[in-house]
C-alpha cells in the first residue's frame, strides 16, 4: 500500500495511537504542582531558619525527607512543562510523580510533627 502524502509508493507503518489531553488538564496539574512546591519551600524555610530549637537526628531526617519531596515536585513540574506531556501516557506518568511527591511531603510533615512533639532532653 502506498502513502499518498509522500508519493513514494512505500507503505508507512502505523505509529502508536495519539491521545492528546482534554483542554485544561496540563494547566491544572501545573497549578497543583506549583501550589505544593510553594508550600513545601515555605515550610522548609520556616523549619530550617525560623523554628526554635536545636538540630537533632530526627529533625535532619524530616528535613531531608522534605528536601526529597521538593526534588520530586521539581521533577514533576519539569515533566509537566514538556511538550511531550500533552500525550495521555506521559501525563499519567507526571501525575504519578506528583502523587509520590505529595506522599513524601506528607511523610515529611508527619516526621516534623513527631519531632516537634518530642520532649526535649538535656
Amino acid at each position: 500500500m502506498s502513502d499518498p502524502a509522500t508519493g513514494d509508493g512505500q507503505a508507512t507503518a502505523p505509529g502508536p495511537a495519539r491521545h492528546p489531553l482534554p483542554p485544561g488538564y496540563r494547566q491544572g496539574i501545573i497549578t497543583a504542582i506549583t501550589v505544593l512546591l510553594g508550600f513545601s519551600l515555605a515550610f522548609l524555610r520556616f523549619w530550617g531558619l525560623e523554628a526554635s530549637g536545636y538540630w537533632t537526628i530526627r529533625s535532619m531526617l524530616s528535613t531531608a525527607t522534605l528536601v526529597l519531596a521538593v526534588v520530586l515536585q521539581i521533577v514533576a513540574l519539569y515533566r509537566s512543562l514538556r511538550v511531550e506531556d500533552d500525550e495521555e501516557h506521559e501525563y499519567r506518568k507526571t501525575v504519578r510523580w506528583l502523587v509520590v511527591s505529595a506522599a513524601v511531603m506528607v511523610l515529611a510533615l508527619l516526621l516534623t510533627m513527631l519531632e516537634s512533639a518530642a520532649p526535649v532532653t538535656s
